[in-house]
């Protein structure tokens, strides 16, 4: 292992994960370390490879935890209970900052898709849409004051916020656009009739990150990971990331399709209803997305997510477009925005 990361230099790494192979007894059975693509946290992964044993991946943190603190380590536990399909603990270390995983391999669905038969595509996707009706369904009668999902919310305040981020690092930041007052006026009406809209709708527990990469295909059957910023939100929070996904193309009919299977899931029939509140979650979604890769572009210095920015984009006029509801968002927008025209 060489040069820097985020969870500190090389040197400061290498000790820790050694010292977490002579805590666990592992030193003898460890024949290859290989570092792994990580998320955009403060976490580090690893890929501890064993003599005559399953491999397993060691997450790095900062530096020494609290796993009973670990917002991980609690919403695992709720997602475990429900039960959804997660990676198992394997060991963990307070002073080294580590906790060892199930190994679940290096596919992701947005990885598998490009060699998925259409059979195989679509009965991936009704497995995601399932995990999401259960999670909602079990999570109400699974709710408790100890774990975290259920004392925090998307509220007004969050949702604003995240539309704030859109205008300051996509607009702003990214695209290098000099608002005026009023156009900023303008926009934080939009934002503020979307964000009470939102706000408002019947709370479930949502995953948070629903989408294409943080789902692994294992053994045939998919994972969920990067659940730690679990929270309470509209039931179209999920499904709205994994169909309106920045990852992958889903055309109108496999949308129209899954939405359909997840209110069958659900036991009712309004269509008509449910895709009007799943667009207004899209619009703020797929916003909140773009201000994600604008800040990941311009203050990380991260390009990576330049490349799905113009689908997104295309996913955010294809809502707006869709209803007379977005008629003034779809005006400021696009005056600014080429693609949204």
């Amino acid at each position: 292992m060489s040069g820097s990361g985020p969870s500190g230099p090389a040197s400061d790494i290498r000790d820790r994960v050694d010292g977490y192979l002579r805590e666990a007894g592992l030193t003898s059975a460890a024949v290859r370390v290989v570092p792994l693509t990580g998320d955009a946290s403060d976490r580090r992964y690893f890929r501890l490879i064993l003599k005559q044993a399953p491999t397993m991946v060691l997450a790095v943190h900062a530096g020494p935890i609290r796993f009973a603190d670990l917002p991980f380590a609690n919403v695992r536990e709720l997602f475990a209970q429900v039960p959804l399909p997660v990676p198992s603990i394997l060991g963990y270390s307070e002073a080294c900052g580590i906790v060892a995983l199930q190994d679940l391999g290096d596919v992701t669905l947005q990885a598998h898709l490009g060699a998925a038969s259409p059979g195989e595509h679509a009965a991936l996707y009704r497995e995601a849409v399932a995990l999401i009706e259960r999670l909602q369904r079990r999570g109400a009668e699974l709710a408790s004051s100890r774990f975290l999902p259920y004392g925090i919310a998307f509220d007004v305040a969050k949702l604003t916020w995240e539309m704030d981020y859109f205008v300051r690092h996509f607009l702003e930041g990214y695209r290098g656009l000099a608002l005026s007052s009023a156009e900023r006026e303008a926009l934080a009406g939009e934002w503020a009739t979307l964000a009470e809209e939102l706000a408002s709708e019947p709370r479930v527990v949502c995953h948070r990150d629903y989408h294409s990469r943080n789902l692994m295909l294992c053994d045939g059957h998919l994972y969920l990971i990067d659940f730690q910023d679990a929270r309470l939100g509209p039931d179209t929070y999920d499904l709205v990331s994994l169909l309106r996904d920045s990852y992958v193309d889903l055309s109108d009919e496999q949308l129209d399709d899954l939405i359909a299977y997840f209110l069958a899931l659900k036991g009712t029939s309004n269509v008509g209803a449910f895709r009007r509140r799943f667009d207004v979650m899209a619009v703020q979604r797929n916003l909140k997305a773009l201000g994600t890769f604008g800040f990941q572009t311009t203050s990380r210095q991260n390009p990576v997510y330049i490349q799905y920015m113009p689908r997104t984009l295309q996913y955010v006029k294809r809502t707006i477009g869709r209803s007379s509801r977005f008629g003034r968002l779809h005006q400021l927008l696009a005056a600014r925005i080429d693609e949204l025209r």
